[in-house]
């Protein structure tokens, strides 16, 4: 069942590709973007498994890329933030 991948609203009524400008009725974000796409992976190069795209550096906005397919709404956890990284970083290496 395709849906967001920034909310992870499921979308119902969406059986066929997002147009360009479509929203998620749950967060308002734009769908056709690479954060919803089923080839959208942070851990590898470029953030996506298909190695012929084109990606975009904003991963939340829309694009006009030819293989996306919609995914299947999994919430992406964007993990720990940068300050906690650096945190742990300096706690790890203090003297």
């Amino acid at each position: 069942m395709p849906g967001c991948g920034k909310c992870g609203t499921t979308l119902d009524g969406l059986y066929n590709q997002p147009a360009r400008r479509d929203t998620c009725p749950g967060c308002g974000a734009e769908l056709h973007a690479c954060l919803h796409c089923r080839h959208y992976d942070e851990t590898v190069a470029k953030q996506c498994k298909e190695p012929f795209a084109e990606v975009p550096e904003d991963k939340e906005s829309a694009n006009f890329c030819d293989l996306f397919q919609i995914g299947d709404g999994q919430k992406r956890d964007s993990g720990p933030s940068k300050d906690a990284l650096l945190s742990a970083a300096e706690a790890l290496f203090k003297k």
